[in-house]
């Protein structure tokens, strides 16, 4: 069955990718849907390629559409408004853990070592705001450069169903985010492509990894995962340029925190 709703929480899941250190199935997780996304997956490959397809199309088409429709409008927030726009999304990430933690139910559910892998994960995903990166624009793509699009796509693509690390984090650390992003604000097809295909055949392998951790160790994966998203707390906010107003940070911030309660009241 074609479900219309997921248009919409595809929407949200590709405004949250465009942005560097946030991942879109993080909104996957919040808005209940997350296990289902990697079960649909995993049915790719199964008798029940018809049932993933209806899950999965409608999302796609949400991604596809906050792609190509607001992938400029992101591109400029960054580059004229980046600390403002930052907060924003350091605001919803924030509010997102609450309800990470009531999910799983962590006081009751956790014992000492799932908060240890919550620590592990946590300090690696900070660690990362601390590699240098290139973001310059590659042009003139030798076959080299799209080999190196290609397995970006393919390592983006574990960052897209972990939440808390982004896909185009993986795409800021590899140097490539700014051809990516230009790619598709301008519709260049051949990076697209390339890049997509590495994504597509990432995504139906590291499913299979993460369907099977949540079916045979679903507390343990779930510290793992609410230390990916606090992490990149971290990460967001290294990404800030300083110069931004007090004011408009303040507020969109504020507007982060009441757009994660909104999606956890959506999920309710």
């Amino acid at each position: 069955m074609f479900e219309y709703k997921n248009i919409f929480r595809g929407i949200a899941m590709g405004i949250t990718d465009l942005v560097p250190g946030i991942s879109g199935s993080t909104i996957l997780m919040v808005l209940g849907v997350y296990e289902r996304f990697i079960a649909s997956l995993n049915g790719l490959t199964t008798k029940e390629w018809k049932k993933s397809l209806g899950f999965l199309i409608p999302l796609g088409i949400g991604v596809g559409s906050a792609l190509l429709i607001f992938s400029k409008v992101i591109e400029w927030l960054l580059e004229h408004h980046q600390p403002v726009t930052m907060f924003l999304f350091l605001g919803l990430i924030i509010g997102i853990v609450p309800i990470l933690i009531k999910e799983v139910d962590v006081k009751n559910s956790f014992k000492p070592i799932h908060y240890v892998l919550l620590v592990i994960a946590f300090i690696l995903i900070s660690l990362t705001s601390l590699i240098p990166n290139e973001t310059g624009l590659m042009t003139n793509l030798s076959v080299g450069d799209y080999i190196l699009l290609f397995v970006s796509g393919w390592l983006a693509s574990a960052a897209l169903i972990l939440p808390g690390i982004s896909g185009s984090l993986i795409f800021l650390l590899l140097g490539v985010y700014a051809t990516v992003t230009s790619a598709i604000a301008n519709i260049q097809i051949s990076v697209i492509l390339v890049v997509g295909s590495g994504i597509a055949i990432g995504l139906i392998l590291t499913s299979k990894l993460v369907r099977y951790l949540f079916a045979n160790y679903t507390i343990y994966t779930y510290a793992v995962m609410i230390g990916l998203v606090a992490g990149s707390i971290i990460v967001v906010y290294s990404n800030v340029e300083p110069g931004g107003s007090l004011i408009g940070c303040g507020i969109t911030f504020i507007a982060g925190l009441l757009v994660a309660y909104l999606l956890g009241s959506i999920k309710k």
